[in-house]
Protein backbone atom coordinates (compact mmCIF):
# COMPACT_ATOMS: atom_id res chain seq x y z
CA UNK A 1 0.00 0.00 0.00
CA UNK A 2 3.19 2.21 0.76
CA UNK A 3 4.81 1.65 -2.41
CA UNK A 4 1.13 2.77 -4.63
CA UNK A 5 0.59 5.66 -2.15
CA UNK A 6 4.38 6.44 -3.24
CA UNK A 7 3.86 5.74 -7.00
CA UNK A 8 0.38 8.10 -6.88
CA UNK A 9 2.16 11.07 -5.03
CA UNK A 10 5.29 10.56 -7.42
CA UNK A 11 2.36 10.51 -10.14
CA UNK A 12 0.48 13.49 -9.27
CA UNK A 13 3.69 15.55 -8.75
CA UNK A 14 5.11 14.74 -12.05
CA UNK A 15 1.80 16.27 -13.52
CA UNK A 16 1.52 19.32 -11.97
CA UNK A 17 4.86 20.60 -12.62
CA UNK A 18 4.50 19.79 -16.44
CA UNK A 19 1.62 21.55 -16.08
CA UNK A 20 3.20 24.40 -14.42
CA UNK A 21 6.06 24.35 -17.08
CA UNK A 22 3.27 24.42 -19.60
CA UNK A 23 2.08 27.89 -17.83
CA UNK A 24 5.69 29.14 -17.88
CA UNK A 25 5.87 28.41 -21.69
CA UNK A 26 2.46 30.30 -22.31
CA UNK A 27 4.00 33.45 -20.18
CA UNK A 28 7.28 33.40 -22.16
CA UNK A 29 5.26 32.71 -25.48
CA UNK A 30 3.76 36.10 -24.46
CA UNK A 31 6.23 38.13 -22.37
CA UNK A 32 9.80 36.33 -23.54
CA UNK A 33 12.29 37.98 -21.20
CA UNK A 34 9.95 40.07 -18.85
CA UNK A 35 8.86 36.81 -18.17
CA UNK A 36 8.64 36.99 -14.65
CA UNK A 37 7.82 34.49 -11.46
CA UNK A 38 4.54 36.65 -10.52
CA UNK A 39 2.94 36.24 -14.31
CA UNK A 40 3.47 32.53 -14.40
CA UNK A 41 1.86 31.92 -11.10
CA UNK A 42 -1.03 33.69 -11.83
CA UNK A 43 -1.11 32.19 -14.79
CA UNK A 44 -0.68 28.70 -13.25
CA UNK A 45 -3.34 29.50 -10.70
CA UNK A 46 -1.29 29.39 -7.91
CA UNK A 47 0.75 31.68 -5.67
CA UNK A 48 4.02 32.48 -6.17
CA UNK A 49 5.48 30.51 -2.90
CA UNK A 50 3.91 27.32 -4.42
CA UNK A 51 5.81 28.20 -7.74
CA UNK A 52 8.96 28.73 -5.57
CA UNK A 53 8.30 25.46 -3.89
CA UNK A 54 8.47 23.05 -6.69
CA UNK A 55 11.42 25.00 -8.76
CA UNK A 56 13.20 27.03 -5.97
CA UNK A 57 13.61 30.19 -7.90
CA UNK A 58 13.71 31.83 -11.12
CA UNK A 59 17.06 29.72 -11.97
CA UNK A 60 14.83 26.53 -11.36
CA UNK A 61 12.05 27.15 -13.88
CA UNK A 62 14.73 28.35 -16.24
CA UNK A 63 16.77 25.20 -15.91
CA UNK A 64 13.54 23.46 -16.05
CA UNK A 65 12.13 25.29 -19.17
CA UNK A 66 15.75 24.76 -21.15
CA UNK A 67 15.58 21.51 -20.25
CA UNK A 68 12.46 21.01 -21.81
CA UNK A 69 12.99 22.91 -25.11
CA UNK A 70 16.31 21.19 -25.54
CA UNK A 71 15.09 17.79 -25.07
CA UNK A 72 12.37 18.41 -27.99
CA UNK A 73 14.97 20.25 -30.43
CA UNK A 74 17.60 17.59 -29.93
CA UNK A 75 14.83 15.20 -30.85
CA UNK A 76 13.99 17.12 -33.86
CA UNK A 77 17.74 17.67 -34.83
CA UNK A 78 18.34 14.09 -34.61
CA UNK A 79 15.54 13.43 -36.65
CA UNK A 80 17.03 15.40 -39.53
CA UNK A 81 20.13 13.62 -39.09
CA UNK A 82 18.24 10.44 -39.37
CA UNK A 83 16.06 11.23 -42.49
CA UNK A 84 17.07 9.40 -45.57
CA UNK A 85 18.55 11.52 -47.76
CA UNK A 86 22.24 12.40 -48.83
CA UNK A 87 24.92 14.08 -46.31
CA UNK A 88 24.59 18.01 -47.78
CA UNK A 89 20.64 17.42 -47.48
CA UNK A 90 20.47 16.27 -44.02
CA UNK A 91 23.06 18.38 -43.35
CA UNK A 92 21.23 21.23 -44.40
CA UNK A 93 17.70 19.87 -42.51
CA UNK A 94 19.28 19.70 -39.41
CA UNK A 95 20.47 23.46 -39.96
CA UNK A 96 17.40 24.32 -41.15
CA UNK A 97 15.47 22.31 -38.12
CA UNK A 98 17.34 24.83 -35.49
CA UNK A 99 16.71 28.04 -37.14
CA UNK A 100 13.12 26.66 -37.66
CA UNK A 101 12.71 26.14 -34.30
CA UNK A 102 13.83 29.99 -33.03
CA UNK A 103 11.56 31.55 -35.94
CA UNK A 104 8.55 29.59 -34.73
CA UNK A 105 8.99 30.51 -30.67
CA UNK A 106 11.80 33.69 -31.05
CA UNK A 107 10.17 34.96 -27.56
CA UNK A 108 10.88 31.40 -26.10
CA UNK A 109 14.45 31.54 -27.40
CA UNK A 110 14.73 35.41 -26.45
CA UNK A 111 13.62 33.89 -22.46
CA UNK A 112 16.18 31.29 -23.25
CA UNK A 113 19.26 32.70 -24.48
CA UNK A 114 18.61 36.64 -23.80
CA UNK A 115 18.98 38.91 -20.46
CA UNK A 116 17.33 41.75 -20.44
CA UNK A 117 17.70 44.51 -23.35
CA UNK A 118 18.09 47.66 -21.39
CA UNK A 119 17.97 48.59 -17.59
CA UNK A 120 14.44 49.31 -17.70
CA UNK A 121 13.37 45.80 -18.90
CA UNK A 122 16.29 44.71 -16.12
CA UNK A 123 13.98 45.78 -13.49
CA UNK A 124 11.04 43.75 -14.72
CA UNK A 125 13.20 40.80 -14.10
CA UNK A 126 13.53 38.99 -10.47
CA UNK A 127 17.04 40.13 -8.91
CA UNK A 128 19.95 38.20 -9.20
CA UNK A 129 18.60 36.29 -12.46
CA UNK A 130 21.49 36.56 -15.06
CA UNK A 131 19.86 35.25 -18.48
CA UNK A 132 23.13 35.18 -19.98
CA UNK A 133 24.64 33.06 -16.96
CA UNK A 134 22.32 30.89 -17.43
CA UNK A 135 22.12 30.05 -21.04
CA UNK A 136 25.89 29.05 -21.40
CA UNK A 137 25.18 25.54 -20.24
CA UNK A 138 22.45 25.26 -22.66
CA UNK A 139 24.66 25.80 -25.41
CA UNK A 140 27.13 23.55 -23.88
CA UNK A 141 24.59 20.36 -23.58
CA UNK A 142 23.89 21.18 -27.49
CA UNK A 143 27.69 21.24 -28.34
CA UNK A 144 28.30 17.99 -26.49
CA UNK A 145 25.21 15.84 -27.67
CA UNK A 146 26.54 16.61 -31.51
CA UNK A 147 29.89 15.81 -30.62
CA UNK A 148 28.40 12.35 -29.83
CA UNK A 149 26.28 12.23 -32.88
CA UNK A 150 29.52 13.26 -34.93
CA UNK A 151 31.81 10.95 -33.32
CA UNK A 152 29.56 7.68 -33.81
CA UNK A 153 28.82 8.61 -37.38
CA UNK A 154 31.93 9.93 -38.93
CA UNK A 155 35.53 8.66 -39.55
CA UNK A 156 37.74 11.48 -38.36
CA UNK A 157 40.29 9.44 -37.81
CA UNK A 158 43.24 9.48 -34.95
CA UNK A 159 41.98 11.78 -31.48
CA UNK A 160 38.28 11.74 -33.54
CA UNK A 161 36.48 11.84 -29.82
CA UNK A 162 38.48 15.38 -29.16
CA UNK A 163 38.07 16.35 -32.47
CA UNK A 164 33.98 15.58 -32.96
CA UNK A 165 33.91 17.74 -29.84
CA UNK A 166 35.42 20.76 -31.33
CA UNK A 167 33.24 20.40 -34.17
CA UNK A 168 30.14 19.86 -32.09
CA UNK A 169 30.82 23.03 -30.14
CA UNK A 170 31.92 25.02 -33.25
CA UNK A 171 28.66 24.07 -35.34
CA UNK A 172 26.62 24.77 -32.23
CA UNK A 173 28.42 27.85 -31.40
CA UNK A 174 27.85 28.69 -35.81
CA UNK A 175 23.91 28.20 -35.42
CA UNK A 176 23.80 29.84 -32.29
CA UNK A 177 25.99 33.28 -33.18
CA UNK A 178 24.40 33.07 -37.39
CA UNK A 179 20.71 32.17 -36.00
CA UNK A 180 20.82 35.20 -33.38
CA UNK A 181 21.78 37.84 -36.32
CA UNK A 182 19.28 36.24 -38.60
CA UNK A 183 16.12 36.41 -35.66
CA UNK A 184 17.43 39.87 -35.01
CA UNK A 185 17.71 41.40 -38.70
CA UNK A 186 15.95 39.06 -41.12
CA UNK A 187 18.96 40.20 -43.63
CA UNK A 188 18.01 36.84 -46.33
CA UNK A 189 15.90 34.42 -46.23
CA UNK A 190 15.72 31.32 -43.85
CA UNK A 191 16.58 29.14 -46.90
CA UNK A 192 19.32 31.59 -47.83
CA UNK A 193 21.00 31.39 -45.26
CA UNK A 194 20.76 27.41 -44.54
CA UNK A 195 22.45 27.49 -47.74
CA UNK A 196 25.21 29.49 -47.14
CA UNK A 197 25.97 28.35 -43.79
CA UNK A 198 25.78 24.75 -45.15
CA UNK A 199 28.65 26.24 -47.62
CA UNK A 200 30.45 27.13 -44.41
CA UNK A 201 31.12 23.42 -43.04
CA UNK A 202 30.93 21.35 -46.20
CA UNK A 203 34.81 21.53 -47.01
CA UNK A 204 35.63 19.11 -44.47
CA UNK A 205 32.25 17.48 -44.34
CA UNK A 206 32.67 16.05 -47.65
CA UNK A 207 36.03 14.92 -47.49
CA UNK A 208 35.21 12.55 -44.49
CA UNK A 209 34.10 8.71 -44.90
CA UNK A 210 30.99 7.74 -42.37
CA UNK A 211 32.12 5.04 -39.47
CA UNK A 212 31.27 1.70 -40.45
CA UNK A 213 28.30 0.68 -39.44
CA UNK A 214 26.69 3.56 -38.19
CA UNK A 215 23.55 5.39 -40.47
CA UNK A 216 26.00 7.37 -41.51
CA UNK A 217 25.88 11.68 -41.71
Amino acid sequence: MGTTQQTDQHRSAHQRRRQLLEAADRVVLRDGPKASMNAIAAEAGITKPILYRHFGDKGGLYRALAKRHTDALLGALKAALDAPADRRARVEATLDTYLAAIEARPQVYRFLMHPADDAAEAQLLEQGFDVGRHSAPLLRRLGEELAVVIEERVDLGPDSAQLARVWGHGIVGMMHAAGDWWLGERPCSRAQLVSSLADLLWGRLALVDDRAGSPGL
